[in-house]
């Protein structure tokens, strides 16, 4: 017989990482390693994937936390290890207090009506041989709510996402990309949790439909009191849905702020290059503004660059830093603190620039 949960010990909040009241979901230092095999018919652990590396966020009520940077930062594992779906190497997730890293699966089902995810590919992530209507009531029947009102339930939560009830005996292959990532969120909905997980949600659709579905995301949030862990790598995207961005390289966290700020006076040089690849609308701003180049590839997980792992490609190391001043990226890890700029910042000589 499994021993009931012990009340947790309360997080303390992160220092400078805003929010109001108390957050609905914690994560500390949170580790996830990926073991690398050796081939052959034995097989052996010849090292590891370095795929997230002590990151630390609150999230709150009612507000949507963006997490972005390139693919392969660890944005995707992070959310799968918050949702249990991966277990983590080491850290802290708690959600309203509760520690979920020790859960076993049986006893993280029932929080799973207050935690869902919608997944990237609307294309891949519906099962085909179901119609709509089974697809959405599926969380209903897997937790046993599916009674004798359900299937106005499964109407009323087509409804919400803007598709037709009466199409709920349709497949998925019969609708659009926008329309079936609608049918995501409307199964994502189904058990009425509190945060959702939103993995790239617009990322497959074309730029004509991620205006209604990012539109839709955000009238939902407002009528049913969601909080959004939004992943994504477009920072055009989070400037208008995003109230604080966390921004990750290469498994760790290198700065968080609130959106308005981070896009106005970004902190970190890795920042910096992302939000001055944004296009501007204005053409004479676009022509004038000066973009900041990031060179070569993104180290391997496997062996990550020690001290800071952005130095490889780090404009400011390359070309304005002394050579004491490069020792210090090389030997030391920069903490994600703040460096008198009003947020954290993981880096030695951070400096606020303004670009938008």
């Amino acid at each position: 017989m499994t021993a009931p949960a012990q009340a947790a010990t309360p997080l303390p909040p992160l220092p400078g990482h805003g929010g109001t009241g108390e957050p609905v979901l914690q994560v500390r230092d949170l580790v996830k390693h990926f073991p690398v095999m050796s081939k052959g018919v034995v097989r052996r652990r010849v090292g590891e994937v370095h795929a997230v590396c002590g990151v630390s966020f609150d999230l709150y009520e009612n507000e949507t936390l963006g997490l972005v940077g390139e693919s392969g930062s660890g944005k995707t594992t992070i959310s799968r290890t918050v949702l249990g779906l991966e277990r983590a190497t080491a850290g802290q997730v708690r959600y309203q207090g509760r520690e979920l890293t020790e859960l076993s699966r049986r006893q993280m089902r029932p929080l799973r009506r207050e935690l869902q995810i919608v997944f990237q590919d609307p294309y891949a992530s519906l099962d085909p041989r179901m119609t709509v209507h089974e697809i959405v009531a599926e969380p209903l029947r897997i937790h046993g709510r599916y009674g004798s009102g359900a299937g106005a339930e499964v109407s009323e939560l087509l409804r919400l996402v803007g598709l037709n009830p009466e199409h709920g005996n349709r497949f998925a292959h019969e609708f659009s990309g926008g329309q079936r990532q609608r049918i995501g969120i409307a199964r994502a909905l189904a058990l009425r949790p509190k945060v959702v997980i939103l993995d790239e949600p617009v990322s497959a659709l074309d730029v004509s439909i991620q205006a209604g579905v990012l539109n839709l995301l955000m009238d939902l949030q407002s009528e049913l009191g969601l909080s959004f862990l939004f992943v994504a790598h477009d920072l055009s995207v989070m400037r208008h849905v995003a109230g604080r961005v966390a921004v990750m390289y290469l498994g760790r966290l290198v700065e968080i702020a609130p959106a308005r700020q981070l896009f106005a006076r970004p902190a970190h040089p890795y920042t910096q290059a992302l939000v001055s690849a944004i296009p501007l609308p204005d053409p004479r701003k676009e022509r004038a503004r000066k973009r900041i180049t990031i060179q070569g590839d993104v180290p391997s997980p496997v062996r990550p660059p020690s001290g800071c792992r952005f130095r490889t490609r780090c404009p400011k190391f390359a070309g304005q830093l002394t050579d004491s001043e490069r020792t210090s990226c090389v030997e030391e890890v920069p903490a994600l603190v703040d460096r008198g700029g009003g947020n954290p910042v993981a880096c030695h000589y951070a400096e606020s620039v303004e670009l938008l």
